[in-house]
């Protein structure tokens, strides 16, 4: 994957903040027209899909174009469902898709089938082989970055010599391959990586399966870190070092912020997470979309442009993540209205709350 920047950082910065009303040709475009708008997500296994994407995306797109509808469907993990999704979309006259695909490889003949029928696709969060007309995500080298740079700080002084356990997100998954490679750059040459799994489906269930081999094949005393690409993963993962009896946990990392994840560092059994600021990302997409529904240039919004296997310079907005830890929960996450305290420190984390400095 080839990136181009097509600004500056002060560019960047600023065609976020002005994307919607840049793709929409301003407060004035809006409500002058109605279309339908599909909304396809990828599965139920990863919280923020349901919880954070859907209706942060649908609240956009409502906002931008009043007179809009927009038409969602999940894939449930199934890439065959969410191409006869796509099918079923262009044929009831859908304008324009925001697709997060199941299975990138999987849902190249369907970007083709809409791109054959007239209707763009803006890719979401995850890149989408085929002929799509704009991306819209977050830098997957620098979570990966971010998660190898919090793994090292975690396991300290014995980071060097120290084992680490990578577990990966599925292999065919472009993002989870620009996460393996962002962490890899940070990770290489400083610590041993023992083994390294694709977690099939990004379930925690797999994760779980996963570590367990780890733990069967390394023994629990020689695996100092676990380098876990998102939230579901390293759910699965301390579940499965759980269940082979280990008390003190190494350090685990993740990515979503989702709010077992958050709870989990509290608790001191995770020991950070990636925060993507959904909003922004939500609104980037909704923009691009609504924009190309009226014919206008995606590039216009654009910050950037990537490289897909099959697409060259495709019109992109990648915006920038966060480490969080329980140190910096609620600067990161309460003041950015993620979360309330009481939805994160609920009774039983009162203690732990008290300690981590979220509550008195």
């Amino acid at each position: 994957m080839r990136i181009r920047a097509r600004h500056g950082i002060a560019a960047l910065v600023a065609g976020v903040l002005t994307l919607s009303l840049a793709s929409c040709g301003g407060d004035a475009g809006v409500g002058t027209d109605s279309f339908t708008i599909g909304l396809l997500l990828p599965n139920r296994a990863t919280p923020r899909w349901e919880k954070s994407d859907k209706p942060l995306i649908e609240k956009r797109l409502k906002e931008l174009c009043p007179d809009c509808t927009v038409a969602y469907v999940n894939a449930e993990g199934d890439p065959t469902r969410q191409q006869h999704q796509i099918t079923s979309m262009i044929t009831k006259g859908v304008r324009v898709l925001i697709l997060t695909p199941a299975d990138s490889r999987a849902l190249r003949s369907s970007v083709q089938e809409a791109h054959r029928a007239g209707v763009p696709v803006v890719a979401y969060d995850r890149l989408a082989e085929g002929p799509i007309s704009g991306y819209v995500s977050f830098d997957g080298a620098q979570v990966g970055r971010l998660q190898g740079e919090a793994l090292l700080k975690a396991m300290g002084d014995g980071a060097d010599r120290g084992s680490v356990v990578m577990m990966n997100g599925d292999p065919t998954s472009f993002n989870a391959a620009w996460f393996r490679r962002g962490a890899l750059s940070v990770l290489t040459d400083r610590v041993k990586i023992a083994r390294s799994y694709n977690t099939q489906g990004w379930t925690t269930e797999n994760a779980h399966a996963n570590m367990s081999a780890a733990i069967a094949a390394l023994g629990p005393d020689r695996i100092d870190g676990v380098l876990a690409a998102n939230d579901s993963l390293a759910a699965g993962v301390i579940s499965a070092l759980k269940s082979a009896g280990v008390t003190d946990l190494p350090p685990v990392t993740g990515q979503d912020a989702d709010l077992d994840a958050v709870q989990r560092m509290v608790k001191g059994e995770q020991y950070m997470t990636v925060y993507k600021p959904f909003a922004k990302e939500a609104s980037a997409a909704a923009g691009m979309a609504v924009a190309l529904g009226r014919g206008e240039d995606p590039r216009d919004s654009a910050t950037t442009t990537i490289d897909s296997p099959t697409t060259k310079n495709v019109p992109s907005v990648l915006l920038t993540p966060t480490a969080v830890t329980a140190d910096n929960i609620r600067q990161a996450l309460v003041k950015d209205g993620v979360y309330t305290v009481d939805q994160i420190c609920i009774p039983e984390l009162r203690p732990a709350c008290v300690k981590a400095g979220l509550t008195p």
